[in-house]
């Protein structure tokens, strides 16, 4: 059975998120709030954690996991970033979108693509996340909480408690959060490139 914590979403509880990183590092896998929607997360380096998410939503290995980072300084860490690049991401980060960019090899082959090498990055605008990410001191490897055959993610954390309880670690109640994933916008060509279409405006990004 997960544990569940209530952390109050604009003064999270410094006990609560350290135990909540405690459960990221000893491997587990946790439902948490971002500024999108709820998201599942686990340790970077936990191959078997990554393998539970992929059961609980039932994706095969074409579905990328998400890198999501504290700040433009960590993700500098995990993608490749020039000027004009950087310049756009400290536009409109943090913020509900995921960029695709190439990935260095500080990230773990089995999160690249494996046929261009890039990698999905995001900084959320999120205090709970924020957080949690400062007490880990390094990204969670992460998908938006949507259910196999379901259309929209799950919001509220009652609901995923009651139907996760028993496949995942830890449920933080931040409170509801929205049904919209994050805009995904491809950096890695001549212009950014729409992949999908969420939260994030996708007017400035489009040709």
């Amino acid at each position: 059975m997960s544990q569940y914590f209530q952390i109050h979403p604009d003064n999270p509880q410094r006990r609560l998120v350290a135990k909540a990183v405690e459960i990221v590092r000893a491997g587990g896998v946790i439902a948490y709030p971002t500024d999108s929607a709820y998201a599942l997360g686990c340790h970077l380096g936990g191959k078997a954690a990554m393998e539970r998410i992929r059961a609980i939503r039932r994706l095969d290995s074409n579905h990328h996991f998400t890198l999501v980072c504290r700040d433009l300084s960590e993700l500098g860490v995990y993608a490749r970033v020039d000027n004009t690049v950087f310049r756009l991401l400290k536009q409109f980060t943090p913020g509900p979108y995921t960029f695709i960019l190439e990935g260095t090899r500080e990230v773990p082959r089995r999160l690249l693509h494996p046929k261009r090498k890039t990698i999905g990055l995001r900084i959320p605008d999120h205090r709970i996340t924020q957080a949690l990410l400062e007490v880990l001191g390094e990204p969670l490897a992460s998908v938006t909480l949507i259910l196999p055959g379901e259309e929209y993610p799950l919001t509220d954390p009652e609901e995923i408690r009651r139907r996760l309880e028993h496949r995942v670690d830890l449920v933080i109640d931040g409170g509801p959060c929205g049904l919209e994933p994050t805009t995904v916008v491809d950096l890695t060509g001549p212009s950014p490139r729409i992949l999908r279409r969420g939260k994030g405006d996708p007017a400035p990004f489009a040709s």
